[in-house]
């Protein structure tokens, strides 16, 4: 009996379904988690900044104006990285410039923390290749790989 009965998605799952599969492919095409990163990178250097931990509170530069611009940096960096694409080598490596530099002007980049989120961003920002260009680089070693068992055998 439950074999034969049709069971009918409710319209507002298909549609969840349908965002979540629009969003998927939008995120596909940009360095999504690198960039991700990167602006919680900021968002946690901005806490950081803003925190005490026992009677330690380390600001460093004129009273403080790093611990507010460099996370803001870094925020903006890792939106850009996201929605502009063609520039993600530029934004990536200007993300770790500003994640390292954070060591010096921020709480030690975050008490540590945000600076190795930021720079693991950055190194995916930096890293991260076009949909086409991983096609083109796969069918490059299909072709290699012909090439050299050709010449094995």
């Amino acid at each position: 009996m439950l074999l034969t009965e049709s069971v009918e998605v409710p319209v507002s799952r298909r549609n969840a379904r349908g965002r979540w599969r629009r969003f998927t492919a939008w995120r596909r095409r940009r360095p999504f988690l690198g960039g991700l990163l990167i602006a919680v990178a900021g968002v946690e250097m901005f806490f950081s900044g803003q925190m005490d931990i026992g009677h330690l509170h380390v600001q460093l530069g004129i009273e403080g104006l790093q611990a507010t611009i460099i996370p803001i940096a870094l925020v903006l960096l890792g939106v850009l990285a996201i929605t502009m694409p063609a520039h993600h080598v530029f934004y990536g490596v200007l993300s770790l410039a500003v994640g390292l530099y954070a060591l010096v002007g921020v709480n030690l980049g975050g008490f540590l923390l945000g600076t190795i989120i930021a720079c693991v961003g950055g190194v995916l920002v930096v890293a991260w290749m076009t949909p086409e260009a991983r096609a083109g680089s796969k069918a490059q070693r299909a072709s290699r790989r012909e090439a050299s068992a050709e010449e094995a055998g």
